[in-house]
């Protein structure tokens, strides 16, 4: 689940969501940042061919187009019975041709590069002197750009607009934006991959150091010598309803999304967090044993969630992925004979205490469902001691969870739990803790690993985001770090869409990919190994949530079309997952003396290859100039408005 309190009343250290309080709370008075086009309040339609969630752009009416209709963005009507509750799955459309796929996107190319607003209504006077010109150029163009980049291996996004400059790339069964994979440059030249609000995705460029250069006022210096911590990876979160939303489209639409996530052709995830059972972000709540009083955990067996869904799309991952897989597990709430609220949902924890037969039952659960899984032939890295254990401290919460304070979790670990693990077939299986908002540091890290007993089996610290704003990452993080060096720290979940000033899916926003990756800046900059967002694909209503717990995700699904739609977050997680792969190192980089404040925010690693990444993202709406400099050279650079860019050489 997306944070600590899904969407419940109570404390507000709860993590993901908040229904509860946004229907309590009314409209709320934090502005949405996007789309930024004009809207009309009306009742979201969930479903429907072309309509995405949330209030709806102006349309173009068929016949009469008043003059407000000018620049508005057309959508098409919805279909009858769209609501909430028509959910009975929609045919497949048969994918649009070749022919037809590169007219939808000369048309929005054409649009985009002519500066004329994508969307514009054809009938108005303006759409009328433009449409004809822009069609023809756009489709010229695209055909010439599809050349250039099939040539080289990669493929362009295929576009589509929600909004001023709210554009997500579609993908169907037949064709799926794609990347070239990486390869050095030559020594004395670099390359640089940017994505922009302007409509940039990934986009590569080649150029060269230079030695006498008249040096910006801002100059961003390599410093290998300041060496800081190991990056783990980058990843998502395949739960059943990221499972369910792949496997609703057509096959080979089904291998384009799992190839853009973690082939080399794509962002190269080496990062998977699986939840052990049932989460909110599945169709019911179960566990694997829910047979009352079954001690020895005699009728433990794995659901079809597991064995149709989620195994043989991890075994197509591996197979197309290059990087080694790093798999982890989180239980969301044991079996409800061992609670004392005996429910999934709501106030509880364990009956009994540490050492008895109800935390030694939990403990051999985790390790059952390690050994269920290795039956399959997938070996995980990773588990953490429980998602989210403050959120089984609140009153009524709404769905899955399991209650531990800091000194329940680290009882458990000592007797229970750690020798569990480290008597069984994967002793040699990473133990990480808290895996909830960072607002509990250090403070649960100085319960738990000051006492010997329980810290010799712990191996990290999970956190998530979702209260970050009242938990700032110098008073919580870093002393976590400065106390325990030796224990990893790891982002473990992340979504948007989880507050309830936050509308569930919107699609193409810009803003919400900046949020993940300042997020990921600030983190990587403070010390954490790597950054694990929540779901993978979701659908149009960012579901399916048994609880109605819906989010945002990088990757929306649309299966009614056989289409899914790429947003801003997936390529702005590509910024950091293809080029910093786990070995990585972060490096100093210095700031010129002459300005030590600006508007961008940026990290530097050294790969284990020996090359140097820099990600430099600017969320400002002016352009940057700046420079970067390393032992090769200068770098003469800017960073456009609202963008973000990864810079890659060789040093020696």
């Amino acid at each position: 689940m997306r944070g600590g309190a899904g969407r419940a009343p109570g404390p507000r250290w709860g993590g993901r969501g908040s229904r509860y309080r946004r229907e309590r709370a009314g409209p709320s008075a934090v502005p949405q940042r996007c789309p930024p086009g004009p809207v009309r309040a009306a009742p979201r339609p969930r479903y429907g061919r072309g309509v995405g969630p949330g209030p709806r752009p102006l349309r173009c009416p068929t016949r009469a187009r008043p003059a407000h209709c000018a620049g508005a963005i057309p959508a098409p009507a919805p279909r009858a019975g769209a609501g909430r509750e028509a959910r009975v799955p929609l045919k497949v459309r048969p994918a649009a041709g070749p022919v037809l796929r590169a007219r939808r996107a000369a048309s929005a190319v054409g649009a985009a590069r002519l500066g004329v607003t994508p969307g514009l209504c054809p009938g108005t006077r303006d759409g009328a002197m433009v449409a004809t010109g822009a069609y023809a150029l756009g489709w010229r163009l695209w055909l010439l750009m599809v050349a250039v980049h099939w040539a080289a291996g990669a493929r362009p996004c295929s576009p589509k607009y929600f909004g001023l400059n709210a554009m997500v790339c579609v993908c169907n069964a037949t064709y799926c934006d794609t990347l070239d994979p990486v390869v050095l440059p030559a020594l004395g030249t670099y390359v640089k991959y940017e994505s922009s609000k302007a409509g940039k995705r990934l986009e590569r460029s080649e150029g060269s150091f230079q030695r006498s250069l008249r040096a910006p006022d801002l100059v961003l210096t390599v410093d290998t010598a300041q060496r800081y911590q190991e990056v783990k990876g980058f990843g998502g979160s395949l739960t059943d309803a990221a499972a369910i939303n792949i496997l609703s489209l057509p096959e080979t639409a089904q291998d384009h999304l799992l190839r853009s996530y973690f082939s080399k052709e794509g962002l190269e995830y080496n990062l998977i967090r699986l939840p052990m059972a049932s989460c909110d972000f599945s169709l019911h709540a179960y566990t694997y044993d829910d047979v009352p009083f079954d001690y020895e955990l005699k009728h433990f067996s794995l659901r079809d969630e597991d064995t149709k869904l989620k195994i043989p799309l991890l075994h197509r991952v591996l197979a197309m992925s290059k990087r080694p897989l790093s798999l982890y597990a989180s239980p969301w709430t044991s079996p409800t004979w061992m609670k004392t609220s005996e429910s999934f949902v709501g106030k509880g924890t364990l009956k009994g205490q540490a050492g008895d037969k109800y935390h030694k039952t939990w403990a051999n659960y985790f390790v059952r469902f390690l050994d269920e899984y290795a039956k399959h032939n997938l070996t995980f890295w990773a588990v953490t001691a429980e998602n989210e254990p403050s959120a089984g401290l609140i009153n009524n919460y709404p769905f899955q969870c399991l209650g531990f304070t800091a000194e329940q979790q680290r009882d458990f670990i000592a007797r229970d739990l750690g020798p569990a693990l480290n008597n069984s077939s994967h002793r040699g299986i990473r133990l990480i803790i808290l895996d909830d908002n960072r607002l509990h540091l250090p403070h649960w890290a100085k319960v738990v690993l000051e006492d010997e007993e329980a810290a010799r089996y712990v191996h990290g610290i999970g956190i998530h985001w979702y209260l970050d704003f009242i938990g700032p990452i110098q008073d919580t993080v870093v002393p976590t770090h400065e106390l325990f060096p030796d224990y990893f720290i790891l982002a473990t979940e992340a979504c948007i869409g989880a507050h309830f000033w936050e509308r569930d899916v919107i699609l193409g926003c810009w803003e919400r990919g900046n949020q993940y990756s300042h997020s990921i800046l600030m983190n990587l900059n403070h010390f954490v190994s790597g950054w694990t967002d929540w779901n993978l694909a979701l659908d149009l209503e960012g579901g399916p949530n048994w609880v109605k717990n819906y989010v945002d995700s990088p990757i929306i699904v649309d299966s009614s079309e056989g289409i899914f739609y790429k947003q801003p977050m997936f390529y702005h997680m590509g910024h950091f997952s293809k080029f910093i792969p786990e070995g990585s190192q972060r490096v100093g980089l210095v700031a010129s003396k002459e300005s030590k404040k600006t508007d961008l925010e940026y990290t530097a690693f050294l790969r284990p290859d020996g090359a140097v990444v820099v990600v430099v993202l600017n969320r400002s709406p002016q352009n940057i100039t700046f420079g970067l400099a390393d032992s090769v050279g200068l770098i003469a650079a800017v960073a456009p408005a609202s963008s973000i860019q990864t810079y890659l050489w060789q040093r020696q």
